[in-house]
């Protein structure tokens, strides 16, 4: 039997990598962990975190609108874009700092510096040349901002990696994309007072979201003030005499702002990592081919979390990493769940869904129960604001099976995750129909629809 520096070795400190060396680890195993940047990764370091406190910042301005409505007096409030900037890096130092200490409390070794394959069971620190085995190597290295180098002028252009570090907050940002991290930091960029415009080869934005969720959104940005061009992309952006940005798109449009971020998606973060070395196979966009398992096709060789390029969120690296350990070192052959995984757009307003969308269900079920409400939420009845909120559930009109919910609203991320405990569990409608309302609340509207608002019918819409 073969003699290893290590039982485990980890190549990448994100959520996924960290979760599984800090388990294996306190299972007794000898186990080391690289990382070239900090420890966190993507989520916590650029990412879910400091997103999520941008946009509690950017709901401060419609808050103080608001306030108005229920007898509150806010004199002038005044917006600091370094303090926010210095409080989240603070917030951000201390949770790398609690991920350190949870790797360090379990006994893995830390180790600050890429790492990069050189055999199937042997990975060289680029920081120190040191070159050390292990029985077993997990990939968790993640993805990067795709730069979009094939628009000239993308090096003038930020991506969401540096919108966390900007020295000033610009006064306007034209945003290249139409998925959740460019809608996010759309809504982000205008609460904090940026002009701001989002542009999108799409029809709509967010494509793999359902219609309601889509069109809904679209139309109370537009009337927050944030300008949506659909069907258009940049050609090329240019730095004009007067310092700004000049963006040119297909459509024969010129835009300026004093900032332009490209938000077109994550690739897989593969390149230089010595795969070709390992024999560990790659698909066309550079992902790590993976089986059920996580397991790559070098036996001793795993992947999990964004560079599998499944399923990009958080909570599915780390679901991932749990059923690394399970299967590499409890003996117990374990595969990640991928399916009815709820998600959230952090827009205003919010996203949260989880299940098949209309379109989806449509594609593969026969006949489909629709039932949809559309209101003004209570708080903005006194405030005055007229935004409206949609929620929408899906249902096979065979089994009764609830299929997916589609939310639209305030808190609507937190109302999708307690949803999605109610469809893993197999809900029907009727479970939805007997559970009590809690009333006054936004999410009794769940579980008062009675009625379908319309049915789909083979593809077709069928009205009642």
């Amino acid at each position: 039997m073969a003699n290893f520096d290590y039982d485990l070795f980890v190549i990448g400190g994100g959520s996924g990598g960290v979760r599984a060396g800090r388990v294996a680890a306190s299972l007794g195993k000898k186990v080391a962990i690289a990382e070239e940047y900090r420890y966190g990764g993507t989520c916590v370091i650029r990412g879910c975190v400091p997103k999520k406190l941008f946009v509690y910042a950017s709901h401060f301005s419609e808050s103080f609108e608001d306030a108005g409505g229920y007898g509150w007096t806010v004199d002038a409030p005044r917006f600091d874009w370094p303090t926010l900037i210095a409080n989240k890096d603070r917030e951000i130092a201390r949770l790398e700092g609690l991920y350190r200490k949870g790797l360090d409390n379990a006994g893995a070794t830390i180790i600050d510096s890429r790492a990069e394959l050189v055999d199937a069971h042997t990975v060289e620190i680029k920081q120190t040349g040191e070159r050390v085995t292990a029985e077993r190597i997990l990939i968790a290295v993640g993805g990067f901002a795709n730069p979009h180098a094939a628009l000239p002028g993308h090096e003038l252009c930020i991506t969401s990696n540096e919108a966390f570090h900007l020295e000033t907050l610009p006064k306007s940002i034209l945003i290249a994309g139409g998925g959740y991290i460019a809608v996010e930091f759309a809504n982000i960029f205008h609460g904090l007072g940026v002009e701001t415009t989002i542009i999108y080869r799409g029809k709509e934005i967010l494509g793999r979201f359902d219609h309601d969720m889509r069109s809904g959104l679209h139309e109370a940005m537009e009337a927050k003030g944030i300008k949506v061009l659909c069907q258009d992309v940049f050609s090329s952006i240019e730095r004009s005499d007067d310092g700004r940005l000049s963006a040119h798109t297909s459509s024969g449009k010129v835009l300026k702002a004093d900032q332009v971020m490209l938000a077109l998606g994550r690739d897989p973060n593969t390149k230089g990592l010595g795969l070709e070395a390992a024999g560990v196979e790659t698909n066309h966009k550079g992902a790590i081919v993976v089986d059920d398992y996580s397991r790559t096709n070098v036996d001793n060789i795993f992947a999990v979390g964004d560079v599998t390029d499944r399923v990009q969120l958080t909570p599915v690296a780390i679901h991932e990493a749990m059923c690394f350990v399970e299967t590499a070192f409890k003996n117990n052959p374990t595969k990640p769940d991928h399916d009815l995984i709820a998600t959230a757009v952090f827009s205003q307003p919010e996203i949260g869904t989880v299940g098949l969308s209309e379109d989806e269900a449509a594609r593969s079920h026969k006949e489909l129960e629709i039932y949809r409400a559309q209101f003004r939420p209570m708080k903005h009845t006194l405030s005055g604001r007229q935004e409206r909120m949609i929620m929408k559930i899906v249902v096979d009109a065979k089994d009764r099976k609830v299929l997916g919910v589609h939310i639209l609203g305030p808190e609507a991320g937190e109302m999708a995750q307690i949803v999605a405990i109610a469809l893993k569990a197999g809900a029907t409608k009727d479970d939805f129909d007997r559970t009590m309302a809690v009333h006054p609340t936004a999410s009794e509207e769940l579980v008062t629809m009675y009625r379908p608002s319309y049915r789909v019918r083979d593809g077709e819409r069928v009205d009642p």
